[in-house]
């Protein structure tokens, strides 16, 4: 798996914003997982469709007022390489560390589950059964006079003239 993530934020009082992708490697998509969703701990902004965020609103009053927390998805096994973009909450300092942390939690969570499916081992299995002794000795005496009987149909001889 690699998870690649950009923060861009420009100048002013506008929100920065965070694209993720996530893409799985050839041998994790063979294990066919299903998409997850996990929770992160990156807040997003209250109405976040709005790029700005004004001094004395939401993330910026006092106290501070955030929504809930995103989460975060992974594809399934059959997912493409696609990019998610969330909304950032506005901080003077530009510092956003749970990023990186719910990144790793990410791949933490996603390895375990990987780890589960490659221990669900592969097998090729081919197997038969022959009828029992006893059947056989049942049913001899009838196989073989019916063998007898067909032998000697396609042994007739020309009749006598």
């Amino acid at each position: 798996m690699v998870i690649s993530w950009h923060i861009q934020k420009k100048r002013g009082y506008r929100r920065p914003m965070l694209t993720y992708a996530i893409e799985l490697e050839a041998h994790e998509k063979a294990l066919c997982l299903p998409a997850m969703r996990i929770p992160s701990t990156i807040a997003e902004p209250l109405d976040s469709w709005q790029e700005h965020c004004w001094p004395g609103q939401y993330e910026r009053a006092d106290p501070p007022q955030l929504g809930s927390m995103y989460t975060i998805d992974i594809p399934s096994h059959e997912g493409r390489h696609w990019q998610q973009s969330l909304r950032l909450p506005w901080r003077a300092d530009n510092g956003y560390p749970e990023v990186e942390e719910t990144f790793s939690k990410v791949r933490e969570v996603f390895e375990q589950e990987l780890m589960r499916a490659y221990d669900s081992l592969p097998m090729d299995e081919t197997k038969n059964i022959k009828s029992t002794q006893a059947f056989q000795h049942h049913c001899a005496p009838g196989v073989i006079a019916e063998r007898f009987l067909q032998f000697a149909r396609n042994m007739q001889m020309p009749s006598a003239r």
